[in-house]
């Protein structure tokens, strides 16, 4: 039984109901219409079996906590949240409303008419839903769920979206933690067949090779614990489909191994074996700018000194040597440039530091467009540009190691001598009572954005 029938009114007839249009083994979903924004709507609440259970109060409470840690996490190949509420004691998520199928859909339509789905095709939807999963690793949450049902097709723009987050939960790695055993049977790893479990990044990694695998052979590969407790290989996947590559066969049954520990241990990892981040930077400058002593300092892990570098070739680029960036040279920096820097940061840091790195945080933080002092300190906060509440004030007191957290470099030193973190650019965008300008942070992240680093 649902809970709510079509035209049922709620938040004060904000959202109408239109119809159900699914449920699982968590929720229940439902198209709807936003009245004040002229939108079709996702809302989802939990189903009937979970509103039975004795500690329901706390299940709902996980519910809305990590619904609203999904909404912080921006990123254009996960469904958005608009909104909570709560209805008649439930709570309601509002979500975005995506018009296209699904994978799994796409994919046996397409063999059906034009054979297997062509690996450059699958290995697209897997890139943009691998950094997706990244996004929300970094807020320290498991899917738990990534299957090509799970994965939405934007009819127009042919760009795919993770969905349905109801199994996602928090996690910290290394450390043992018990978590609901619900499973979907082929794309789940073993440790997901046990309450107690030792998950981490690699959990999702083996449904996100699982994934591939069905897209590239349209059969749904044989459950973990079956592959276990009857010792039975796992198929290659060439066996099905003769077209795919030696090294995505490979990829593919890395990323399925049984064990933990014998899979890649990050999504990163797994895109890397897949050749989908670049291996070999092209030094490519739009006015001829030299990057060989950047990539050489960053090859040798010589992280303070290209630091350095990468500001004075930023402040060559846009010729502004002696003067610091304005938001003028931030719109107008050269996509070519920006992306041979972020591609040597990102390569020689196996995906740690850089300034798309830096981007997919304070995304997954909340940032948007608008200047935030509280979003501001967050991302310094997990970028470790601050420490109890406190920013770094000495450039040459900094400790610059690849240990450092994720996004800590670069610093983005414009400017000479000892100066505040982020040099010339933290006094352009503070005033003298420390409020933020409208030059913000996001200014240089939506250059980052337009240059798709």
């Amino acid at each position: 039984m649902q809970s709510w029938t079509p035209n049922t009114p709620l938040q004060n007839g904000q959202y109408i109901i239109k119809r159900a249009i699914g449920g699982g083994g968590f929720g229940e979903t439902y198209l709807a219409e936003d009245t004040e924004e002229n939108r079709l709507v996702v809302i989802k609440t939990l189903n009937r079996e979970q509103r039975e259970k004795p500690d329901f109060a706390e299940i709902q409470k996980k519910f809305r906590k990590e619904a609203l840690d999904l909404s912080k996490c921006y990123h254009p190949h996960i469904v958005q949240v608009y909104d909570n509420f709560p209805e008649d004691g439930l709570w309601a998520i509002v979500m975005e409303h995506i018009d296209g199928d699904d994978l799994a859909a796409y994919a046996e339509n397409y063999t059906a008419e034009n054979g297997y789905l062509s690996e450059t095709e699958a290995l697209r939807y897997i890139d943009q839903i691998g950094q997706a999963l990244e996004c929300v690793h970094e807020r320290k949450l498991l899917h738990r769920d990534v299957k090509p049902n799970n994965i939405l097709l934007r009819r127009e723009s042919k760009e795919a979206v993770l969905i349905d987050f109801g199994l996602a939960r928090e996690f910290q790695p290394g450390k043992i933690k018990s978590m609901t055993a619900m499973i979907t049977f082929g794309y789940a790893p073993i440790e997901q067949y046990e309450r107690r479990g030792d998950f981490g990044y690699y959990t999702d990694v083996y449904a996100l090779a699982a994934t591939l695998y069905s897209l590239l052979t349209n059969r749904v590969p044989i459950p973990a614990n079956y592959r276990a407790e009857e010792d039975v290989k796992l198929s290659p996947p060439q066996k099905f489909n003769p077209q795919i590559s030696h090294k995505v066969n490979a990829a593919i049954l890395k990323g399925m191994e049984l064990e933990p520990a014998n899979r890649p241990q990050t999504v990163w990892e797994f895109r890397e074996m897949l050749d989908l981040i670049n291996q070999e930077v092209q030094l490519k400058s739009s006015c001829g700018m030299d990057y060989r002593k950047l990539r050489d300092l960053l090859k040798a892990g010589k992280w303070k000194e290209a630091d350095k570098e990468t500001a004075r070739v930023m402040l060559a680029v846009a010729k502004r040597e002696n003067n610091p960036l304005s938001c003028e040279d931030i719109n107008n920096f050269s996509c070519e440039d920006l992306c041979t820097i972020d591609n040597l940061w990102v390569k020689y840091s196996d995906g740690k530091f850089g300034f798309s790195a830096q981007k997919k945080i304070y995304q997954c933080v909340g940032g948007t467009r608008e200047s935030d002092q509280k979003i501001w300190d967050a991302f310094a906060d997990k970028v470790g540009w601050r420490e109890e509440g406190k920013w770094f004030e000495e450039y040459e007191n900094i400790t610059f190691s690849k240990t450092k957290p994720k996004g800590n470099l670069p610093l983005f030193i414009f400017g000479p001598g000892s100066v505040l973190l982020f040099g010339a650019w933290y006094e352009l965008w503070f005033d003298k009572e420390g409020i933020i300008s409208t030059c913000s942070l996001w200014i240089f992240f939506s250059r980052v954005q337009t240059c798709k680093l």
